[in-house]
């Protein structure tokens, strides 16, 4: 059998990005998955949007650390872009680090790359190849959702939405349903109301 591609795009101010991304990196333990990770933007997907000033003082501050990601990958290559992005959203989300700034710096420290790519928060060198990433997961699912979209089998989704991310086997096994609805041609959705925050663990 040929290994699947687990395809993952996110931002790291995302907390249901974060939880999907634990449990791709548990799938590849237990499952013959290469999980791969892609940039994509809140920032972008929200900007022409009128969401509570709350959420959008959010989304500005989200930009920066989307444009630091997306030039190491740009510069260092596409395999930085999971460990740095567990670096930054171990310090975001269970780390609860509030200034994205501190964490994306000291995240750069702990994966081995140079801290000049901070630069880039404030720059957009990058913002093309940003724009192309987030367009391409839209493309494959709408622009009715956000993050996380996951991409297996041909076939693209928002989600899997799930708290706490499953471990081991029960992290295979949710795989297993993922890729068995990516593969019925015409289905599109299962939803329900979310009565839980992420649990971090």
């Amino acid at each position: 059998m040929s290994r699947e591609t687990l395809d993952l795009w996110f931002d790291t101010a995302c907390p249901w990005a974060w939880m999907t991304s634990r449990w791709g990196l548990e799938v590849a333990k237990v499952r013959d998955v290469d999980v791969k990770f892609h940039v994509m933007s809140l920032n972008i997907l929200n900007r022409d949007k009128d969401i509570p000033a709350d959420y959008r003082k959010l989304m500005d501050r989200a930009l920066a650390p989307m444009r630091i990601v997306t030039a190491a990958i740009a510069e260092h290559g596409d395999q930085i872009a999971e460990p740095l992005y567990t670096a930054i959203g171990t310090r975001i989300h269970p780390g609860g680090e509030k200034d994205f700034d501190k964490a994306v710096a000291e995240a750069l420290d702990e994966v081995g790359l140079p801290a000049d790519l901070m630069k880039y928060g404030e720059r957009d060198d990058y913002d093309a190849a940003l724009q192309e990433s987030h367009d391409e997961a839209l493309a494959l699912v709408g622009d009715e959702v956000g993050t996380p979209i996951c991409r297996v089998g041909g076939t693209a989704f928002f989600g899997p939405v799930v708290t706490p991310a499953p471990k081991g086997e029960d992290a295979g096994r949710l795989f297993d349903g993922v890729l068995a609805v990516a593969s019925t041609p015409g289905f599109f959705e299962l939803k329900r109301t979310r009565d839980q925050d992420p649990i971090f663990d």
